[in-house]
């Protein structure tokens, strides 16, 4: 997956080490629940410790290193997290939990990573003064929960081949109106629709009906309403949802619950 630009949601967390493993928790409960929320449930999880047989390339105390491997190995297996050793994965400044999303193909991609960095702190001459009243060098955490944000969407349209579910789909309804008389019925059902922060667009294009259904559906917009003069007399939408599935008609406030629980509990459709 190659991407014309590399943006990372990077953030460092500096902290005590004390509280190393309860930030490392909060960043991993992070992680898995965005990871949840965009359907990426299916993740291969590496801990990325050193190359024993190469140490001079790691910086660092080597006490400070056996603690955050065995911490982080740790966190793991109390959470009962399925996750393979990288040996020698490890940054020269710390090792790593990885989190690795696997798209539609089965290929791997880097997602969240939780970085332990024991280079930067004293590089830049950071001490806390802990409760002893001594000067300590602190702990820093460097995260991110996507990795690139341009090859995280990359990832995200393959997963989904485009089909997003209704929270994530960039047009989320398209009014059909079946004729040019229906135009105006079609714009209020999209003003009430916009006012609710759905989006949605009305197809006013002089076609058929069935291939404004045909584009809308090559688009993989999740709902398409039918509105004609029936519609119009009661409030009331055909609805059709992607996939070539009629629920029939019913009463605009009925699908606006619909759509709406669809995007809150993140659900496709």
């Amino acid at each position: 997956l190659r991407v014309r630009g590399f943006t990372q949601d990077d953030a460092h967390i500096i902290c005590r080490e004390d509280q190393f493993v309860e930030e490392v928790n909060k960043i991993l409960d992070f992680g898995l629940e965005l990871n949840h929320d965009f359907g990426f449930d299916n993740l291969k999880v590496y801990l990325s410790t050193r190359d024993l047989e190469n140490l001079g390339k790691y910086v660092g105390e080597e006490r400070v290193w056996k603690l955050a491997e065995k911490t982080l190995k740790e966190i793991l297996e109390k959470r009962k997290i399925s996750y393979k050793e990288d040996i020698g994965g490890a940054k020269f400044y710390g090792p790593s939990i990885d989190l690795k999303v696997v798209d539609a193909i089965g290929r791997e991609w880097q997602g969240t990573t939780i970085q332990l960095d024991m280079n930067l702190p004293a590089k830049f001459g950071m001490t806390y003064v802990g409760e002893d009243g001594k000067e300590h060098v602190p702990v820093m955490l460097h995260r991110t929960l996507l990795g690139s944000m341009e090859r995280f969407v990359g990832t995200l349209i393959e997963h989904y081949a485009g089909a997003f579910p209704v929270w994530l789909a960039p047009v989320q309804a398209k009014i059909i109106p079946i004729s040019d008389k229906s135009l105006d019925y079609a714009q209020k059902i999209k003003e009430k629709l916009f006012s609710e922060e759905i989006r949605v667009e009305v197809d006013v294009r002089s076609e058929r009906m069935q291939a404004k259904i045909r584009d809308a559906e090559k688009e993989k917009v999740p709902y398409m309403l039918v509105v004609g003069p029936k519609e119009a007399a009661s409030d009331a939408v055909s609805i059709r949802v992607r996939g070539e599935k009629d629920l029939g008609s019913m009463s605009f406030e009925h699908f606006l619950a619909l759509i709406k629980e669809d995007i809150a509990k993140k659900r496709q459709v």
